[in-house]
């Protein structure tokens, strides 16, 4: 046989590229892997922070909501008013405000015309209501916005019933708050009153409003 070494050159050189070949794919796809490794574990850990981030806003919500409800129940109370006779006239809502204690909601059943409503000092409502005690007044002024040495801040506005029997009250104290600074409810809690004639926002000790027809004993968590 013939020995030509051209041949052989030939045909150890493409074996030898055809190995080097073979080291380079594999190389490419460990670096393919390893680079697939990497971003599927950067991929894993930021979705780790993302729920951790998720879990926390997610709590924090709940505790601001748990926050909020705990002050709304704060800075709000009710009293379901009745007349002498036990008859329940409605039920009003008392909200704190920069202002003071606002009341509203709606009454039934009392005389038409003008008629004083206040805050007392007293959780009791027994006919004829002197059992709710004094207007509330914590800073020891006179009754009366419009009386110099005034006002109470158990003062509102007169509420006008009308033919009907019937009185939307929407009305605001001067100042004060339900459970903080000069706090209506103490330990032997308040009540709201309704009198029998129109407050002339001026005359110590009740605006001459005459009898109490109606009461509430304020209530709250």
């Amino acid at each position: 046989m013939h020995f030509n070494p051209s041949f052989f050159l030939a045909m150890s050189m493409h074996r030898v590229l055809s190995l080097v070949s073979s080291v380079v794919v594999i190389a490419a796809c460990s670096s393919a892997g390893d680079s697939s490794a990497d971003s599927a574990a950067d991929s894993s850990g930021a979705a780790a922070v993302d729920a951790r981030a998720a879990g926390g806003a997610t709590a924090g919500l709940v505790r601001d909501s748990a926050n909020a409800a705990v002050a709304s129940d704060t800075m709000r109370a009710t009293a379901t008013v009745r007349n002498a006779s036990g008859r329940e006239l409605g039920t009003l809502t008392l909200t704190e405000t920069q202002q003071g204690l606002t009341a509203s909601g709606r009454l039934t059943g009392l005389p038409p015309g003008a008629h004083g409503i206040h805050l007392h000092t007293t959780g009791q409502c027994t006919p004829p209501f002197e059992s709710a005690g004094a207007h509330w007044n914590p800073t020891n002024r006179q009754h009366g916005t419009q009386n110099p040495q005034g006002p109470h801040f158990g003062d509102f506005t007169n509420i006008t019933v009308g033919a009907d029997s019937a009185v939307n009250v929407q009305s605001t104290t001067p100042g004060g708050t339900l459970r903080r600074t000069n706090a209506l409810m103490d330990a032997d809690g308040a009540a709201i009153v309704v009198h029998a004639a129109a407050d002339d926002d001026r005359t110590d000790p009740s605006g001459a409003s005459g009898n109490r027809v109606a009461c509430g004993v304020i209530s709250g968590s």
